[in-house]
């Protein structure tokens, strides 16, 4: 990709990539993810996750796991596809807070098992149900993961991986800390993303002013444009427990929204 070409994409992007479908970061240093991605043919597909009835978990049983996810309300929970048996759990401080955590969840026979929590940075201006271009703040709702990639060569997750240059960025956030590493690891949330393709896709299944890019990645020290950032040793957990056939989801919003 040529620099003007480069320049152009970052301009493009809302929270997640190098030219890829948005950036966190809107500006000629940023390469980016948030709302803007690398074009790519195919067709458009929803790939937000479709609310349905959480299945009936017979294989639960009075062990220390709970059986349901702590702190979502019965709307959140029934957004959750009943094939789902990883979800990561993002739980923002506040409606208008930039700061989260994140608890992994695998379910098991005895329920739902957590693992550590870990903390994170969501967008500048907090949580919204109704995500658009440029509005500095992370879609609540529950999401598939499907896909990976990075700067870094794949670190040997089992979610299909796109190693590229085009995640490199520059720049400073929010805070004036530097952006450099911030896609070393990233995995697409399925907000207005097609499924099964490359974090960098630009392709906006929801149209182009509803956003997207939206990733997992690392974090830089601040806020992101709509996206949610681990450290670099979590995010490299993160892709080596996720399994596509665990049918892995994220669940991710402000706490009181998380308990409708």
């Amino acid at each position: 990709m040529s620099a003007t070409a480069l320049a152009l994409s970052i301009t493009l992007a809302g929270c997640g990539g190098i030219g890829a479908g948005t950036a966190d970061y809107a500006g000629p240093t940023a390469v980016g993810v948030g709302d803007a991605s690398v074009p790519a043919s195919g067709a458009p597909s929803t790939t937000q996750a479709m609310p349905r009835p959480t299945a009936p978990d017979t294989e639960a049983s009075a062990a220390s796991a709970p059986t349901q996810l702590p702190g979502l309300g019965p709307q959140t929970l029934a957004e959750i596809p009943g094939s789902a048996r990883q979800v990561v759990l993002v739980t923002g401080r506040g409606k208008s807070s930039p700061t989260s955590r994140v608890v992994l969840y695998n379910r098991t026979s005895a329920g739902w098992e957590p693992g550590e929590t870990w903390p994170a940075h969501n967008a500048l201006k907090g949580w919204t149900d109704n995500h658009i271009v440029g509005d500095l703040h992370s879609p609540i709702g529950v999401f598939t993961l499907t896909d990976a990639g990075g700067l870094l060569k794949d670190p040997g997750t089992k979610l299909p991986y796109d190693q590229s240059h085009g995640f490199t960025i520059s720049g400073t956030g929010f805070e004036g800390e530097p952006l450099a590493g911030s896609f070393d690891y990233v995995v697409a949330i399925n907000y207005n993303h097609k499924v099964g393709t490359s974090p960098r896709d630009w392709t906006r299944p929801l149209g182009a002013d509803k956003g997207g890019g939206i990733w997992l990645h690392v974090d830089h020290g601040g806020p992101t444009h709509g996206c949610v950032s681990l450290t670099k040793r979590h995010m490299k957990k993160l892709l080596l427990t996720l399994d596509p056939d665990r049918h892995p989801v994220i669940v991710m919003g402000d706490a009181e929204s998380l308990k409708r």
